[in-house]
């Protein structure tokens, strides 16, 4: 028995504004058939113990500390700016 419809591939195709063949119906009804049988093959996984994670590996934060530093002189730094004036640099408009 299939676990999806043809009507629910077409309407999910409509949703997502995809014009799709009667053919490609029947194709995708298919393969989306097989890709729920294969979920649902997780459910026979005993996972009484596994605790529940929010990324499968270990992770860290391996940010390194925010700390505030003395920034670069103003002069070093509008000496790489193209346009500057008055210790700003200068950029084009883009509001009207």
């Amino acid at each position: 028995m299939s676990r999806i419809s043809e009507d629910q591939v077409k309407h999910v195709a409509h949703l997502a504004r995809l014009a799709i063949s009667e053919d490609e119906v029947v194709m995708f009804t298919s393969q989306l058939d097989a890709i729920i049988s294969f979920a649902e093959k997780l459910n026979e996984l005993d996972t009484e113990e596994v605790q529940p994670t929010s990324h499968v590996l270990y992770m860290k934060n391996v940010m390194r500390e925010d700390v505030a530093k003395e920034g670069l002189p103003v002069d070093e730094v509008l000496k790489n700016a193209p346009d500057h004036k008055n210790g700003q640099i200068r950029v084009p408009s883009i509001i009207e």
